[in-house]
């Protein structure tokens, strides 16, 4: 009875450092590996797991524009471990924020009033009509996502909680958004939808627009048309090219081939129609083979009416001002009185070529297991080979793009491996010292199993046997309650996180059957295979002194 006070109190602390062991084991497993997953899954969701832009950029944000229609797209979407590839672009911005009534109290007591508009900045990342859509999806809290094939949706935007929060924006709002230029742009969009994924440094910067608009607001590619000055020299008319785009070293075709000159006078006597062709160059204006733009074409189409001299027959001073009449809403029809002829003008603004260009590919993977062995044969594809247009592209991997967020998750693995080594150390520890009481207050029965001929690795095994039971009582109590606190947690979010310091809003859990699987099968054999060494003991004991002692 005195053996059983003395080992009752050990082998129940043995029992429950076992069962702490397990759940805090359980739980930092679950923890680690969710907020892992939760992690890379939603930073993958912002930018995708492989990015494809120009060579030498620092960052897919401010990448160099490549073409849209690359040759390596079919290969990739081949591939079998790659989920999706979509052309992007991205072009910083700031938003307004609506105007905001602020109360508060001066010092000499009076209450008043004051309207306040915040400027907030962030990144409009470009997609196309083909956009995986799926991982704003899962987060949308409301309205609904832009569809861009709808031509009506053009000017649609998904925006974050944070920045509707911010901006006092709500779904079906229009948003005044400025971006930076030679000369600053003024844009309206409207809110489609309002997304939170949880990931407070990303969903602050982060709002989704149509691709067209980047590849506009970017110069990407040329962007010509013809113009008018509103004034005459020596009576004739100086026709000039509007230009935009490109490397701002513009080149002109009128008609006889490329030249410098961005204009030209005009005294028209009949119907005719000026093509414009402009394009960018670098050293040769007549260079065929630099990487230049594409080219863009616009088309001003003159039509006289009337009879009798023009003001081309009448003396002028060196400037003369025209006045226009305008004959639409936008300003690209309009006539001028010349004389006794009345001159009509269509101008037809080029399309543009900025719809070729692309500030990179985002490409996603089916799993991401295959994260590293997938971007290297993608890479061994596209790295540094001339394509088509000669130009050099490089792969990046969501790793490199977010180097810091993965160097801490990697940390974290180490953390993981401390910890559940710590709580299996005490647990063996305390076992053992458990066994050891265990075999000391049974020291007679060992003499006697000696004495009857028992060798000493049977009798250890009967004590091995016990403490695995112990052991097995400790590892059920553990997973009942580690389970518990997980499921708990999962599905209640009972404990919640700063967003802005764990890029999560609440603590995520993730444990596998695997994983689970392999912590308890581990537990179990380190702790038994732990025990042979104190059982040794047992080879000491004499049986006559252990039967004397008696």
């Amino acid at each position: 009875m005195q053996g059983k006070k003395v080992s009752k109190p050990i082998v129940r602390i043995s029992i429950i450092s076992i069962a702490l062991a397990v759940i805090v084991n359980l739980i930092t497993i679950a923890v680690v590996t969710g907020f892992q997953q939760e992690v890379r899954q939603k930073i993958s969701g912002f930018g995708a797991h492989i990015f494809v832009m120009a060579a030498g950029e620092n960052t897919v944000y401010e990448s160099e524009a490549i073409r849209g229609d690359q040759e390596f797209i079919s290969s990739i979407e081949n591939d079998a471990e790659v989920k999706s590839i979509y052309p992007v672009g991205y072009k910083p911005v700031l938003f307004q924020s609506e105007k905001n009534e602020v109360s508060y109290t001066l010092p000499n007591g009076k209450d008043t009033m004051e309207i306040q508009q915040d400027v907030f900045g962030a990144i409009i990342k470009g997609v196309d009509e083909n956009y995986n859509w799926e991982f704003f999806k899962n987060y949308l809290k409301e309205g609904k996502l832009p569809d861009f094939k709808k031509e009506a949706e053009n000017n649609f935007i998904l925006i974050s909680q944070k920045l509707s929060n911010d901006l006092h924006y709500s779904v079906g709002d229009t948003v005044v958004a400025f971006f930076v230029k030679n000369q600053p742009v003024r844009r309206a969009f409207v809110v489609s939808g309002i997304y939170s994924t949880g990931l407070e440094e990303f969903d602050k910067k982060i709002a989704i627009g149509n691709l067209k608009h980047v590849q506009e607001l970017n110069d990407w590619g040329i962007k010509a048309s013809i113009d008018i000055a509103d004034t005459l020299y020596e009576g004739q008319l100086i026709i000039k090219a509007d230009v935009t785009g490109g490397n701002g070293n513009f080149r002109y075709d009128w008609g006889k081939g490329y030249e410098e000159f961005a204009g030209f006078l005009l005294c028209p006597f009949r119907d005719t129609t000026i093509r414009l062709i402009a394009s960018d160059y670098y050293v040769n204006i007549n260079a065929t083979d630099e990487e230049t733009s594409l080219a863009d074409t616009a088309y001003l189409k003159i039509t006289i009416d009337g009879l009798g001299r023009s003001f081309c027959d009448v003396q002028h001073d060196d400037f003369d001002e025209i006045e226009r009449t305008y004959l639409n809403d936008d300003g690209s029809k309009f006539s001028i009185k010349a004389s006794q002829k009345t001159i009509k003008f269509e101008a037809i603004d080029g399309k543009g070529s900025s719809h070729n260009y692309v500030g990179g590919f985002e490409i996603m993977l089916n799993d991401w297991s295959t994260l590293d062995a997938t971007f290297k044969r993608i890479k061994k594809k596209i790295d540094f080979i001339p394509n088509q247009y000669d130009e050099l592209l490089m792969t990046t991997s969501i790793k490199d793009n977010q180097r810091e967020i993965f160097v801490w998750l990697d940390f974290l693995d180490i953390n993981v491996v401390i910890i559940l080594v710590l709580m299996i150390l005490i647990g063996i520890i305390n076992m053992g010292s458990a066994l050891l009481v265990l075999i000391l207050i049974r020291s007679n029965f060992i003499g006697m199993m000696k004495a009857m001929g028992a060798t000493n690795w049977s009798i250890r095994k009967i004590f091995l046997i016990q403490a695995t039971f112990l052991i097995s009582r400790g590892m059920i109590w553990g997973n009942i309650i580690g389970l518990g606190i997980c499921f708990a947690q999962k599905y209640l979010g009972i404990f919640k996180l700063n967003p802005e310091v764990y890029y999560l809003s609440e603590v995520p859990i993730e444990l596998t059957f695997s994983h689970w699987l392999i912590l308890n099968a581990g537990t179990l054999l380190v702790c038994v295979l732990a025990l042979i060494l104190p059982s040794i003991v047992i080879t000491r004991i004499s049986p006559v002194k252990a039967i004397k002692f008696d």
